[in-house]
């Protein structure tokens, strides 16, 4: 009888480890495969690359949040469309963070001062951003001019996330 009973404990206590130690693992599996949820914000930069000065260069950030449902058209296979009814003037935000930068060029060409200004004025809003807990994640940027023409703008997309 005292045998039978020593085998029954045993056999729960090792049954119970079994369990515990599942339960951790799953726990600790379910944990590591759920993707983290994050919110992002972004900064753009448009510098100016007009001759002369007389681009306008900015910094903008902190925009209002939309919804991008209320401007999409979705379109069917079949042909049909679902097209949203707002007009631009009503999706257009009105409230956003407008910092102006130097533009590269003034009447006697190249400024490399007011590239440094910008420099100082961009890696300030980047250390705000960081100290905030944003992450940033990635920079895209791109150059836009006419075909014939001298004048562009130089655009950057700073993009930041931070987990949810």
């Amino acid at each position: 009888m005292k045998k039978i009973k020593e085998t029954t404990i045993g056999t729960f206590a090792a049954i119970c480890f079994v369990v515990i130690i599942s339960g951790f693992t799953t726990t600790y599996q379910t944990e590591q495969t759920t993707p983290p949820v994050y919110e992002f914000e972004m900064v753009t930069v448009i510098e100016s690359l007009i001759q002369s000065g007389l681009g306008r260069s900015r910094m903008i950030s902190e925009t209002e949040n939309v919804n991008y449902r209320e401007a999409t058209t979705i379109r069917k296979e079949d042909g049909e469309k679902d097209k949203s009814k707002k007009k631009r003037s009503e999706i257009r935000t009105q409230a956003f963070e407008e910092t102006k930068l130097l533009n590269f060029y003034n009447v006697a060409g190249i400024r490399f001062n007011n590239i440094a200004t910008n420099d100082a004025m961009v890696r300030s809003k980047l250390n705000e951003m960081s100290t905030q807990g944003w992450e940033l994640f990635t920079v895209t940027s791109g150059v836009e001019s006419a075909d014939k023409e001298r004048d562009a703008i130089f655009i950057t997309r700073y993009i930041f996330r931070k987990a949810k």
